[in-house]
This record gives structure tokens, C-alpha cells and sequence, in this order.
């Protein structure tokens, strides 16, 4: 985690699955907890892998706010996916939404 001022920065290096969703959604609901207007920023420029629960994590925390910064073209591709889902969302009535879906 690296503060930058008005930007709060959390790094995740390698695998992000099972055990360390768990961390990185108690980091970052701490971090907005204690630093509401900070903007929060999620580097995924060293990240190899992100299992399902990640990626849903990584959506949430977009959808959120959270900006989400890729280096990679699986990362790249997996940040377009997450978009595409919001988009997704953001097109279909409020009556055709999945139960919990919110904008």
C-alpha cells in the first residue's frame, strides 16, 4: 500500500485468488473506511493470475470507484471484461436487473 497524497495506491503481485481476495477486500474496505475521500487505486501491473472471486472483487471494487490499472494483456483484458459486465448492467431495465445488480 503506498500513499500518494490525495491517491492511495494498493500493489497486487502474482496470484490474485483464494486467500488473498480475502486480504485485498479487507485492505481496501479499511482504506475507504479511514480515507473515504482518497482516491483508491488498485496496480495490477504485477499481477499474473485473478481467479473468479478476484475478479468479481476487482468488479465491486471498480463499480465502487476503485480505479484499476493493468500492464499487462491479460490483465488488460480481464479489466475490459469487468467494463463489459458494467456496461451490461448500465443497459438492461432496473426490472431485467440480477437481484443486487446497482449502478
Amino acid at each position: 500500500m503506498a500513499d500518494q497524497g490525495a491517491m492511495l495506491q494498493l500493489r497486487i503481485e502474482g496470484k490474485l485468488a483464494g486467500f488473498w481476495v480475502t486480504e485485498l477486500e479487507k485492505a481496501w474496505r479499511e482504506c475507504a473506511a479511514h480515507s473515504p475521500h482518497q482516491c483508491l487505486v488498485v496496480d495490477l501491473t504485477a499481477t499474473e493470475f485473478v481467479d473468479l472471486a478476484g475478479k468479481y472483487l476487482l468488479a465491486l471494487m471498480r463499480q465502487k470507484g476503485v480505479k484499476l490499472v493493468a500492464g499487462t494483456p491479460y490483465v488488460n483484458a480481464l479489466i475490459e471484461e469487468i467494463a463489459a459486465m458494467d456496461a451490461v448492467v448500465e443497459g438492461c431495465p432496473a426490472s431485467r436487473r440480477p437481484q443486487g445488480a446497482k449502478l
